[in-house]
C-alpha cells in the first residue's frame, strides 16, 4: 500500500505523489524542495498561484512521466532487467527461449546498458517454416547467437534520441550491434523503423520500455544480419 506524504508544507497537489513515486524522480524531489521553501516565504496570493501550477503538473505531466509500459499483457518494471521483463511478456516467449538457448541470459541480465530491439512471437512466425526450430538446435548455436546479438546495441537509446540522430544524419542513423553488424535506423513521419543488412524493414511498435539495464524497443520483424 502506498504511503501518502503528510506534512504542513504539502498541499493537495503534492498528495498525488506517493513516497515510491517520489523516489523514482529527481525532478519531483526538487519540486518538493522548492515547494517547501516557497511555503515559508511567499505571499498568500503567490502560494495560491504555485498550488494551481503544481496541481496542473500533478494531473497532466506527472502521470505521463511515471507511466509504465505494458508488453504482452504484463506491466514492465523499470526495476527489473531485460531478461526478467521479457520473460513476463506472453508476446516474447520465442525470444526468451532463444536467449536462454544461446546462453545470452547472463549477458542481458548484466549491468549493460543495452538497447534491445525485441521481435515478438509473430515476428518470429514470419520466418520460413522450421527456421526457429533449426536455430534452437545445439549445432546452430553460433548462428543463433549472431542473430540475437544483431538485435542488441550497446547503450540506452530512447526513441526520442534515435529520432533526433536520424534527423541529424539527414534521414538515417547507423548503429553498431553487439554482433559486429550494422543496423540502419530511419523514420516514416514520427514512426521509427530499422533496415537490416539484407534490406528487411522492422518497425518499432512499442517504444522505450524502461529496464534496469537499458531499454527494450519492441519490433514487428526479425532483423537479419549478413
Amino acid at each position: 500500500m502506498p504511503i501518502i506524504l503528510q506534512s504542513d508544507y504539502f498541499s493537495k497537489p503534492l498528495r498525488f505523489f506517493t513516497v515510491s513515486t517520489l523516489l523514482q524522480s529527481k525532478m519531483v524531489l526538487k519540486t518538493v524542495y522548492i515547494y517547501q521553501i516557497a511555503m515559508f516565504y511567499m505571499p498568500a496570493i503567490m502560494k495560491k498561484v504555485l498550488i494551481i501550477a503544481l496541481s496542473f503538473i500533478a494531473i497532466t505531466i506527472a502521470p505521463k512521466a511515471f507511466a509504465q509500459k505494458t508488453v504482452g499483457g504484463t506491466v514492465m518494471s523499470p526495476a527489473k532487467n531485460i531478461v526478467q521483463n521479457a520473460s513476463g511478456s506472453k508476446d516474447h516467449t520465442t525470444l526468451v527461449n532463444a536467449i536462454k538457448s544461446a546462453g545470452l541470459a547472463p549477458t542481458l541480465s548484466a549491468a549493460g546498458p543495452y538497447t534491445v530491439f525485441a521481435p515478438t512471437n509473430e515476428a518470429f512466425a514470419q520466418l520460413p517454416a522450421g527456421t526457429v526450430d533449426n536455430l534452437m538446435k545445439p549445432a546452430s548455436k553460433a548462428n543463433l547467437i549472431k542473430l540475437l546479438t544483431y538485435h542488441v546495441v550497446p547503450g540506452k537509446l530512447t526513441s526520442a534520441e534515435l529520432l533526433t540522430k536520424v534527423k541529424e544524419g539527414k534521414g538515417k542513423l547507423e548503429l553498431n550491434t553487439l554482433s559486429g553488424g550494422t543496423l540502419t535506423v530511419m523514420s516514416q513521419g514520427a514512426k521509427l523503423y530499422l533496415v537490416d543488412e539484407k534490406g528487411g524493414k522492422s518497425f518499432i511498435t512499442i517504444a522505450d520500455v524502461a529496464q534496469s539495464n537499458g531499454v527494450i524497443q519492441v519490433v514487428n520483424s526479425v532483423l537479419k544480419p549478413n
